[in-house]
């Protein structure tokens, strides 16, 4: 089993009105393959990877503390995914905020951590790790006018798959920031794209070491009109860090939608039939 299969899966959804871009990079070996992976394209909530990925820098350089109080303030406050805009409380902390950002993609908690820290910084951040195709373009808003970015984010396939990587090989500013970002994906709900037709343990107290004979996935996904997207890791015989970003014109209706679902959960089993095979010189 080679990576190259992981190709052939994405080119699988050529013939489907939609772009599905796909970078696959074996993190211990470096190999890569790549299908429109540096596609820009819109990629909803799974760039909040860039977000949690600077808070767990200034956690780990001490410009913040785990517990230091946020306060949320009303103009964070969205609707969409997450819990904090159903919640009567208003105050949290630094890593209540992470925390909910990486297991529901908690839209409140990103606009207040995004007003902690600001975009300038995830985009200085981008051009660090050499990821700066994922751009962070704007807080999240439950209405889009005329004078405001026209998404939320931008990336390539290709940018999220190396900030995966990034953590995996804990090369993200530093070991304890990247042992923190793993950790906060692994929290994640959304198991139903990459995932979603792969036998693995979401609960295994292992992680990030692999679990003897099965897998394990930590990743963030994100979902708007036309765009469907999940960046993350599997861990098996081999440690795998993936992006997979469909985008379609919402005018072709629901049927393209579940297509892109399928496309998306094709290309996930061939990631983990990758993942859970052991390594071989010529593989």
């Amino acid at each position: 089993m080679t990576l190259a299969r992981v190709a052939a899966a994405a080119r699988r959804a050529t013939a489907l009105p939609l772009v599905l871009a796909v970078a696959a990079i074996d993190v211990d070996d470096g190999r890569s393959v790549g299908v429109d992976d540096t596609a820009v394209l819109p990629v909803a909530s799974a760039s909040k990877l860039l977000l949690l990925a600077e808070v767990a820098r200034r956690l780990e350089t001490g410009e913040l503390t785990p517990g230091q109080p946020v306060a949320v303030a009303p103009s964070d406050v969205v609707h969409g995914t997450g819990l904090l805009c159903r919640l009567g409380r208003s105050g949290w902390t630094v890593e209540d905020l992470c925390w909910l950002t990486a297991s529901v993609s908690d839209n409140t908690a990103t606009n207040a951590l995004l007003r902690l820290v600001g975009l300038d910084a995830t985009a200085t951040l981008a051009a660090d790790l050499a990821v700066d195709g994922l751009a962070l373009n704007d807080r999240v808003r439950d209405e889009r006018g005329p004078g405001d970015p026209p998404v939320f984010a931008t990336g390539t396939a290709r940018s999220l798959a190396e900030l995966v990587a990034h953590a995996a090989r804990s090369t993200l500013t530093s070991p304890g920031a990247s042992r923190r970002l793993l950790h906060w994906m692994r929290s994640n709900t959304d198991h139903g794209l990459v995932p979603a037709l792969v036998a693995h343990d979401p609960y295994a107290t292992c992680f990030p070491e692999p679990l003897p004979g099965g897998l394990l996935v930590a990743n963030k996904t994100g979902t708007d009109p036309g765009v469907r997207a999940d960046a993350g890791i599997l861990i098996g015989a081999r440690r795998v860090a993936y992006a997979v970003v469909a985008h379609w014109d919402t005018a072709l209706g629901d049927s393209t939608e579940r297509a892109a679902v399928h496309a998306i959960r094709d290309v996930g089993r061939t990631l983990a039939d990758y993942a859970g095979q052991a390594p071989h010189p010529t593989s």
